[in-house]
């Protein structure tokens, strides 16, 4: 059989982190372990079902069989802008300020191949989400690190930015709530970013993934509240994490005409919009009653006091993460991330993952996910307690 040689944009993508973590793990409890899966990041609970209840009935109306829309409905267009008026206080014109996406990582992905040229710049948060690499590279542009560390609340610190960087800077990415420290940024820190952007003429990409998810009754701050935040920048949200939609693939961007019109212009020739009951369902999900976002909210606080109780328990010293359902915990000296992550899962059967597969500035920590039940987060503590490395 004959091989075809992949094409060059293909080979300058970056590994697939992730891939890696599942194929391990899948090893291990193929070899029949009992594996404790700290490392994932997808929501572990069902949708609710008031939202599987309006696709059913939508995936039975003929008119959602045929193309949808190549923008999208104007009820899910609708439902975002009122949904971020409400929860917000950001008014948003639904025609020319929200476009539906296949998901807020097929929008992170594209937004750096509407908006760079070969040789374009980005800043990139390190640690990051990886895929923010993968639509650089597919643009054929350039990044320029920043990094997050613990003295600076895992915040990007401006003033350490080279100032050549940020004169040819196209886009900025920021996520906060974050992927993967937990840390959450504040108004005053996007009123900095609006006009740090304004200054140098860059776009603002703020990855909101984890807009319903911060603790001790503080809500996440959205970047769209920041004063002319539009004028720089956009917002990308998921309903993967508020509503438990991940394998629905639905989200939306929302901010900067400018921008939206690139992105809707670029899905026009990728797609012909999102099956139309899921763009039914996610209207649904966005204007419904909101007590199953609550609820969520309160199982994740749950989880989170457990882990902060049972792990510091065994003498491993952290900082509790303020948003997001993941935490992010410094390894004990004499191993790197990844003989750490590996040391777990060989010996204790439970996966975290390495935090040198979010950037250069993840060394040194593991990310764990607080995506199983209680009880199985302390028994995780209770299995690596048993392997003595914490005094």
């Amino acid at each position: 059989m004959k091989s075809f040689q992949q094409s060059e944009l293909l080979s300058r993508l970056p590994a697939q982190f992730f891939a890696g973590l599942v194929k391990k793990v899948g090893r291990k409890i193929a070899e029949g372990h009992d594996v404790i899966n700290l490392g994932q990041g997808n929501p572990d609970k069902p949708t609710p079902k008031h939202i599987v209840d309006v696709l059913k009935e939508a995936a039975e109306n003929p008119s959602n069989h045929k193309y949808s829309p190549f923008r999208g409905k104007d009820e899910l267009k609708e439902a975002a802008a009122m949904f971020y008026e409400r929860e917000y206080g950001v008014k948003l014109d639904p025609e020319k300020e929200i476009a539906i996406l296949f998901g807020g990582k097929a929008g992170l992905v594209e937004i750096p191949q509407c908006l760079m040229n070969p040789g374009d710049t980005a800043l990139v948060p390190d640690p990051g989400y990886p895929d923010y690499w993968s639509g650089v590279e597919m643009a054929g542009g350039s990044m320029e690190f920043m990094p997050l560390l613990e003295e600076n609340g895992y915040l990007p610190d401006y003033a350490q930015i080279d100032q050549e960087a940020l004169k040819k800077a196209k886009l900025m990415f920021l996520n906060y709530p974050n992927n993967p420290t937990g840390a959450v940024a504040s108004l005053d820190f996007f009123n900095k970013t609006v006009e740090l952007a304004g200054k140098n003429g860059m776009c603002v990409i703020h990855d909101f993934a984890y807009g319903a998810i911060g603790y001790e009754g503080k809500k996440p701050v959205s970047f769209l509240q920041a004063e002319g935040a539009k004028e720089c920048g956009i917002e990308i949200y998921t309903l993967s994490k508020t509503f438990n939609m991940a394998g629905w693939r639905v989200g939306f961007a929302a901010g900067n005409p400018s921008v939206i019109e690139a992105i809707n212009l670029f899905q026009d020739h990728l797609y012909v919009s999102l099956f139309g009951a899921v763009q039914t369902a996610a209207a649904a999900a966005l204007t419904g009653q909101q007590d199953c976002v609550k609820e969520l909210l309160q199982m994740y606080e749950g989880r989170r006091q457990a882990f902060i109780n049972s792990f510091s328990a065994i003498g491993w010293k952290f900082q509790a993460p303020p948003g997001s359902f993941f935490a992010w915990l410094p390894v004990p000296e004499g191993f790197t991330s990844e003989d750490f992550s590996d040391y777990l899962l060989e010996h204790a059967h439970v996966a975290v993952a390495a935090g040198n597969g979010f950037g250069r500035y993840g060394e040194g920590y593991v990310r764990i996910g607080l995506l199983t039940e209680e009880k199985r987060i302390q028994e995780a503590a209770g299995r690596i307690a048993k392997l003595k490395l914490f005094k």
